[in-house]
């Protein structure tokens, strides 16, 4: 891998990743990922912005080597997870007089997980500036914008963000810009569904002091660099906000075919409604679009057949996953069938409790779909468009 410039003095130094499948052994990763690390020379004193995932960290030394890079003397750790402060150990073991800058919480998690020397980090509190000669840093502590430490930090003559996380996503390319627009919202959005969208709220309220900032730049940890921050604050903007859209999404399982029918069912019922749905068949859904389409839908319908007794565990897993991550759903309800017996609609209600959702009456039936089955799809295509309508979406 190459450094390259992005601003005078001011380097790209991190490492691309384009084999990469599999993110925290959960979230799958169809173009791979990069791990972005910033090399600021200033006037005076030179700082490292976040370093690489461990396994890409010889990529990260050879470009500080590359570059001349004889001292460093801050390492900036703007979030202490693995993937950005992994390398950690191995820059201070090149550059063994740097100071580790960061927060308390990220010290102390610092500590824990990578075994850093709490006397190697100097502490600094939201609002505090570095100064690096002619160039300075400013940090803004942006607690569970993420994790509980995470912060940003602003190069302030270059107006340059770097947001760790935030605005980023999962992409390996040679590109260092972004360059389509379109290309990168689409996964910038999977991005915040699958990362971010459990800490909406907190979001929210950082990016007014984000852009006051005026940034003319966002370097994130992953992902090209916007030169164009306002495309990627507005779309934030948008996701954080309490709007929902006609969708209705409906992940489900069929074992013998009758699930199957219901959801056929409902989704040309809510069609003639006007409901947009997007329907996932959890047997072969890549769960990241289960997750994109979560940001912005109104209702959450379940398909489940019964195992035992209660939801299939495809059904369970996704009904976790949709709890944990805490979109802005109003409405949820769940249809399938069963043979003999059980509690499935009481399982999959239970799990929502991290969602304020209103419970529309579910569909669940014996055996295969009848008559009458198909006139309480009805009914609930009717109660959810009902529902739309009164709150003005539909």
């Amino acid at each position: 891998m190459v450094s390259r410039e992005i601003v005078k003095d001011v380097f790209w130094v991190g490492a691309l990743d384009f084999d990469r499948r599999l993110f925290d052994e959960l979230i799958p990763l169809p173009d791979g990922t990069s791990y972005n690390s910033y090399l600021i020379r200033g006037s005076e004193k030179t700082a490292l912005i976040d370093t690489v995932d461990p396994a890409k960290e010889e990529e990260l030394i050879v470009n500080l080597i590359k570059l001349g890079i004889e001292q460093i003397d801050y390492i900036i750790i703007n979030h202490a997870e693995q993937d950005h402060a992994g390398s950690l150990p191995m820059v201070l073991e090149m550059y063994p007089r740097a100071k580790v800058v960061t927060n308390e919480k990220c010290r102390d998690l610092l500590v824990a997980l990578l075994q850093i020397q709490k006397e190697s980090v100097m502490v600094i509190k939201d609002g505090e500036t570095l100064s690096l000669g002619n160039k300075t840093v400013k940090f803004l502590l942006t607690p569970w914008t993420h994790w509980p430490e995470t912060q940003l930090t602003f190069l302030v003559e270059d107006r340059i963000l770097f947001p760790c996380d935030l605005f980023g996503f999962h992409q390996a390319t040679s590109e260092l810009y972004i360059t389509n627009e379109a290309e990168a919202y689409r996964s910038a959005k999977r991005y915040y569904a699958e990362i971010m969208m459990p800490f909406r709220n907190s979001i929210k309220g950082y990016i007014p002091k984000i852009r006051d900032l005026d940034p003319v730049m966002i370097a994130p940890s992953h992902g090209p660099i916007n030169k164009n921050p306002k495309f990627m604050l507005d779309a934030y903007e948008d996701w954080v906000s309490d709007s929902v859209k006609n969708v209705v999404v409906l992940p489900y399982v069929s074992m013998h075919g009758s699930t199957q029918i219901l959801v056929n069912h409902l989704v040309g019922a809510l069609i003639q409604r006007g409901v947009e749905v997007r329907p996932f068949n959890l047997t072969k859904t890549d769960i990241g679009e289960l997750a994109y389409a979560l940001v912005d839908a109104a209702t959450v319908v379940i398909g489940t057949p019964t195992v035992l007794f209660g939801p299939h565990p495809q059904v369970v897993y996704a009904t976790y996953l949709a709890n944990a991550l805490k979109s802005k759903m109003r409405f949820a309800s769940v249809i399938g069938s069963y043979g003999w017996g059980g509690k499935a609609t009481e399982t999959i209600v239970k799990m929502l409790d991290h969602v304020k959702v209103e419970v529309i009456e579910p569909v669940v039936i014996k055996g295969l779909p009848d008559e009458a089955a198909v006139v309480a799809i009805n009914r609930l295509a009717d109660d959810i468009a009902k529902k739309h309508t009164e709150i003005g979406i539909l």
